[in-house]
């Protein structure tokens, strides 16, 4: 017999009392499905067949999703959950209908789903008769405002949570007391290809930003590199351990946010039973139903905003796929879309997809996620335009403001090195990319894990990195910056263009072989390039040329001297025996540069110039960086 009651007047209650064949109901989401309920509901269904559950993702073994309940059940998925849903739709017996995180309690409230009955979890109701919807308001808030019936489990293990969290007894139409722990989520295995996508994320997080943190070992992973960050604050459809333990140390304190100053906002917690003790009673983290979370003009409020967000596969103009394999049905939307449109709308907020550059396929061969053309059957969630940055272990993809050229260019930069040259031939034949760009981008190791450092110089942060093949347009426009007497002094004849043949050869660098980094800083949103060094690589004699240019209005305040030593770091990491250079005798300045850094001049081949010679073998290491004159590493 059923365990239910009614709340009102303690008569016991059967299902048949309060369902029908035919009808539709929607269970409780994430860690909160009432597991019970549903095994009370499966055990005492005589009579009942073709009941429509409909529900997001679920923590739970789903088992009202096996083949042998197929009479009694049939499953509507809004966010595909669990291998026992996943395969349920795999084999045509369940249902997923693609929809926006913050537009489900539209379908309830609009009757384009009807509710018969909402099934969910809460904890006991306090003295005033108000139980808490606990770990999960997100649509649940909404089932039980547009369900004709509430039914619920009582769960003692369930933590009341504040915000928007509650639901009076008067309200639920039957419930029946079920202890059981809230489902666990286990941390997620770690590697070292996620642990270098947290790190390259971490630095696009600003001190004082307000982030939006998805489920998984990506998100995970960008959390721990989160630990020496300040004032950061959480507005987010989730919350996992990683968030407490922030919370805990003080890194997330909310201060700085815009939007709900002061608290953690979430619409629903999963994680260990850590988390589900912190959030307990704890009036500093706030749960609101998903239309309020969710809603892109609500994100938008929260200044720094940034959206990180993770994928199945991306496509090297930017099309993003999350909820499916090919024409595998694998999760769903979720609140995508709505936190990357809502941090691209936010002032200085930065919208990310981040994933690792490769998987196995069915047969184990490792292939790439970052393709030419998506996989046939592929649906594309967030499209090219709304995505911002997107970052792989081999780094970030500005992708913000590119052309279709620049952005497949930037994308292959980020994709694993087996494929890039592959993708590069294939663009090709597209004509996104133009004949002459035959050099596939590489990188630089020796500028460390992340492949860039920051300096500042007179007052101003640049960044040190590659030159890469994407910045064909920023090194014109670099060049176009230079007086009549820097041209001559760096190029040695008047030259009045820079096509974009020959700027696309000057980027177009095998960084393993020759090098050249350059010094940008940002305009707004726009990287500007304001200093290039490089060096070419003279195998006969295992010897390279160094040449750099600054722009004008950046000189002397120590640019050149970092860049001629970064440069000599590298070198010396190559084994590389010398470093020289052909220097216009009247270029005092960058005579200067070369000399005070150990060069010794000897005259040159023409009468107009000296040349500079540095033995890299015989001397000692190069001079650390933060002694150069003029320099503040960061």
């Amino acid at each position: 017999m059923s365990s239910l009651t009614d709340p009102k007047t303690s008569a016991h209650l059967h299902w048949d009392q309060l369902l029908k064949s035919g009808c539709r109901i929607f269970i409780g989401s994430h860690a909160a499905v009432p597991d019970a309920l549903m095994a009370d509901l499966i055990d005492n269904s005589r009579g009942l067949n073709d009941i429509q559950v409909t529900q997001v993702f679920t923590l739970s073994d789903n088992i009202w999703a096996d083949r042998k309940y197929a009479e009694l059940f049939s499953i509507n998925a809004l966010y595909i959950g669990g291998t026992a849903v996943r395969n349920a739709i795999a084999e045509g017996r369940a249902d997923y209908t693609p929809t926006f995180l913050s537009e489900v309690p539209k379908l309830f409230r609009d009757h384009v789903l009807p509710l018969d009955a909402a099934l969910i979890m809460v904890s006991p109701p306090d003295e005033l008769g108000y139980c808490s919807l606990g770990v999960s308001v997100d649509v649940v808030s909404a089932a039980v405002k547009n369900a004709s019936i509430v039914i619920a489990q009582v769960n003692p293990a369930m933590p009341r949570t504040s915000g928007h969290s509650f639901i009076h007894r008067d309200q639920i139409h039957a419930w029946m007391t079920a202890e059981v722990p809230i489902p666990e989520s286990p941390p997620p295995e770690m590697d070292q290809a996620v642990e270098q996508i947290g790190q390259y994320v971490s630095l696009l997080v600003e001190n004082g930003a307000t982030l939006q943190i998805g489920m998984g070992k990506v998100h995970d992973a960008v959390l721990r590199y989160l630990g020496n960050h300040k004032d950061l604050g959480i507005h987010s459809e989730m919350i996992s351990d990683g968030v407490a333990r922030l919370m805990k140390s003080g890194v997330i304190n909310n201060r700085k946010k815009t939007f709900h100053t002061g608290k953690t906002i979430t619409s629903y917690c999963m994680g260990s039973k850590m988390l589900y003790d912190f959030v307990d009673g704890n009036p500093h983290v706030e749960l609101y139903p998903a239309e309020h979370v969710s809603s892109p003009v609500k994100i938008a409020r929260n200044d720094k905003m940034v959206a990180i967000n993770s994928a199945i596969e991306v496509d090297l103009t930017g099309q993003v796929v999350s909820d499916s394999i090919g024409r595998l049905l694998y999760s769903g939307i979720g609140g995508q879309v709505d936190f990357i449109r809502g941090a691209a709308l936010s002032k200085g907020g930065k919208p990310i997809i981040a994933l690792p550059s490769t998987a196995r396929d069915k047969d184990g061969k490792l292939i790439s996620r970052i393709v030419a053309a998506l996989t046939p059957g592929s649906g594309v969630v967030t499209s090219r335009a709304h995505v911002h940055y997107v970052v792989t272990e081999y780094g970030i993809a500005s992708l913000r403001g590119k052309s279709v050229r620049e952005r497949t260019l930037e994308m292959i930069r980020i994709a694993h090195p087996d494929f890039r040259r592959e993708l590069l031939e294939k663009v090709r034949e597209f004509y996104w990319v133009p004949e002459y760009q035959e050099q596939a981008p590489t990188s630089v190791p020796e500028l460390g894990a992340v492949e860039q450092k920051r300096y500042t110089f007179g007052g101003i942060r640049y960044t040190l990195r590659p030159l890469r093949p994407a910045d064909e347009r920023r090194l014109q426009e670099f060049f176009y910056t230079h007086n009549k007497e820097t041209l001559m002094m760096r190029y040695n004849h008047h030259v009045t263009q820079m096509s974009r043949e020959k700027s696309c050869s000057l980027v177009s660098v095998d960084q393993q072989r020759d090098l050249a980094l350059c010094f940008i800083d940002n305009d707004g949103g726009r990287e500007v390039i304001q200093g290039v060094g490089r060096y070419y690589f003279l195998e006969a004699d295992n010897s390279c040329e160094v040449a750099f240019v600054i722009k004008e209005s950046r000189r002397g305040k120590g640019i050149a001297t970092t860049l001629l030593k970064e440069m000599e770091l590298i070198a010396r990491k190559r084994g590389i025996g010398k470093m020289f250079a052909c220097v216009r005798r009247d270029n005092k300045p960058m005579l200067s540069i070369f000399e005070n850094n150990g060069f010794v001049a000897r005259p040159g081949d023409s009468m107009d110039e000296l040349y500079l010679e540095l033995d890299l073998l015989g001397g000692s290491d190069a001079q650390d960086q933060s002694e150069a004159p003029g320099n503040n590493k960061e």
